[in-house]
């Protein structure tokens, strides 16, 4: 597996977490703002591409997390622009838990590793 194919398994498995908490901080945000606000927090290290961001936010959208709603941007373009829903909120906190737990759980394993 490349450096590239893990970066990829990592983010399959965080991409909606990490655009539920961007949408809980952010407010109602377009695709773009949401790539860039992750690039940001992430010092550049993090860089989704609209081919894995998209179908995250279909995927939200389709779970009744994410609702999309037609606007227009700073830059006077129209774009889809997403919230969290309710129920995507409780499903936010549901996976910040889980998220916590695991990092505990990887945590202890590598302070057992030699």
């Amino acid at each position: 597996m490349t450096n590239r194919d893990e970066k990829a398994a990592v983010l399959q498995g965080t991409v909606d977490l990490m655009v539920m908490q961007t949408l809980a901080v952010l407010g109602p945000s377009h695709g773009y703002a949401i790539a860039g606000r992750l690039d940001q927090v992430s010092r550049g290290a993090l860089q989704l591409g609209m081919g894995t961001l998209y179908p995250g936010l279909m995927r939200l959208e389709q779970r009744g997390w994410v609702r999309a709603k037609w606007g227009v941007t700073d830059n006077n373009r129209r774009a889809r622009f997403y919230s969290l829903t309710p129920a995507g909120r409780r499903a936010l906190e549901t996976e910040k838990a889980d998220w916590d737990r695991l990092a505990l759980i990887m945590r202890a394993l590598l302070d057992q590793m030699p």
